[in-house]
């Protein structure tokens, strides 16, 4: 299978947990400014919370790569500690992209609020959720 990782962040939160996945998948994280250039059976996203929803860019990238995109993995990281999984899923469905049923979250740092966070501890979390989605897919 071919993996890859992409990302969208402000503060950089996303892209420590981004790297972390990647590392275990054995791939470069890459923004979503980048865009998926070959065709992925598998695509860890990350994107983060703000303001109860997650940026619009990011659902731009899903429809403009949908065609190279067969599976996308959520995972994701806000001050409130929840999930952009459903706003991912929406998009999935929209462009009739496959969902992976589970996701990853955590908090981020955001102003003073979870000032040590991402932490060592939830970048282990990510990366043991990263070695389950491989093991689940088969890899």
């Amino acid at each position: 299978m071919k993996y890859a990782v992409s990302y969208y962040t402000r503060s950089g939160n996303t892209k420590k947990v981004a790297d972390v996945i990647a590392e275990v998948v054995g791939v470069n994280a890459k923004s979503i400014s980048e865009g998926i250039s070959e065709p992925v059976d598998v695509l860890f996203l990350g994107s983060s919370l703000y303001a109860f929803t997650y940026d619009p860019s990011v659902e731009k990238f899903i429809q403009d790569n949908a065609a190279n995109i067969k599976q996308i993995v959520s995972f994701s990281t806000s001050a409130s500690g929840k999930s952009t999984a459903k706003f991912v899923k929406a998009a999935c469905e929209k462009n009739g992209i496959k969902f992976y049923a589970h996701a990853y979250k955590c908090y981020g740092k955001f102003g003073i609020m979870n000032a040590k966070r991402s932490n060592n501890k939830d970048l282990e979390e990510a990366r043991e959720f990263a070695k389950s989605v491989l093991a689940e897919l088969g890899e």
